[in-house]
């Protein structure tokens, strides 16, 4: 849920249900339920969660997949509705996203995946390669913004196929616009090029970060490459079901789904 820098203080009484904000007129209370005390709630949990690496604790069919849970959930649902015949993923680390692709793939009985990284360590190779999956995915090694590493991309693609591209690799400003810049075309009308983890720009100043994290991130580089390329925006995918009352994501990705619209 995008809310900006996470820098706002609140206090939260569970027992009466209340989210108390400090305004210059007085202090504001919120329902706890409500969407306003949601989205301050789960920046407090975003901040919280990257200071305690609470992403690095999950895995995927065997395999650490290090995002965080409802991003999972949010880019399973647009893999469904797009029902891309390649997914293109920058940034293999231990191979746990790449078999979770591999598994909507085989589910959907529809699709494989290309994992690109400019070092493939030998005992992810393996553990991918001896995966179960392994027949869905293809792995490249190289920079993920070389001439060379593109053509190997490009030859898995096959005409018509609907191809969907994740970007997970360096994440900063100049890497992701790089990324953007060279993998934008392989994408299909109606589809995604997705630039991850922009949470960089909201917990600027926390641990494991850096100064320049508030303008050097994917979500700064998003924003840019949309202005001059014209064919493709920023775009949140619907909720395909909703009965709640929150209308954002809780996300490390704000602003990441760039949207081919022609």
């Amino acid at each position: 849920m995008r809310m900006g820098r996470m820098d706002m203080n609140f206090e939260v009484d569970i027992a009466r249900g209340e989210v108390r904000v400090p305004r210059p007129d007085g202090p504001q209370t919120l329902a706890i339920g409500s969407p306003e005390a949601f989205a301050l709630i789960s920046r407090a949990w975003l901040r919280s969660g990257w200071d305690a690496k609470y992403v690095y604790s999950f895995s995927w069919l065997g395999r650490p997949l290090i995002q965080l849970p409802d991003d999972v959930l949010r880019i399973q649902e647009v893999v469904f509705a797009v029902q891309p015949d390649v997914i293109v993923e920058t940034g293999v680390a231990h191979g746990g996203s790449l078999v979770f692709y591999a598994s909507l793939a085989k589910a959907m009985d529809k699709g494989r995946v290309v994992g690109v990284d400019i070092e493939i360590r030998p005992h992810n190779r393996r553990a991918i390669e001896q995966h179960f999956l392994a027949s869905y995915i293809s792995l490249i090694e190289g920079d993920s913004v070389a001439l060379a590493t593109l053509d190997r991309v490009r030859a898995l693609i096959t005409p018509g196929d609907k191809v969907l591209v994740l970007l997970d690799s360096n994440h900063t400003y100049d890497h992701v616009m790089a990324e953007l810049k060279a993998y934008a075309p392989l994408v299909t009308k109606n589809s995604y090029i997705v630039a991850m983890d922009g949470i960089m720009g909201e917990v600027a100043g926390a641990s494991r970060t850096q100064p320049d994290w508030t303008w050097n991130n994917p979500t700064q580089a998003a924003l840019a490459f949309v202005k001059e390329h014209p064919e493709f925006a920023i775009e949140e995918p619907a909720f395909p079901f909703n009965e709640g009352a929150i209308r954002e994501r809780v996300t490390y990705w704000p602003g990441a789904f760039v949207k081919r619209l022609k």
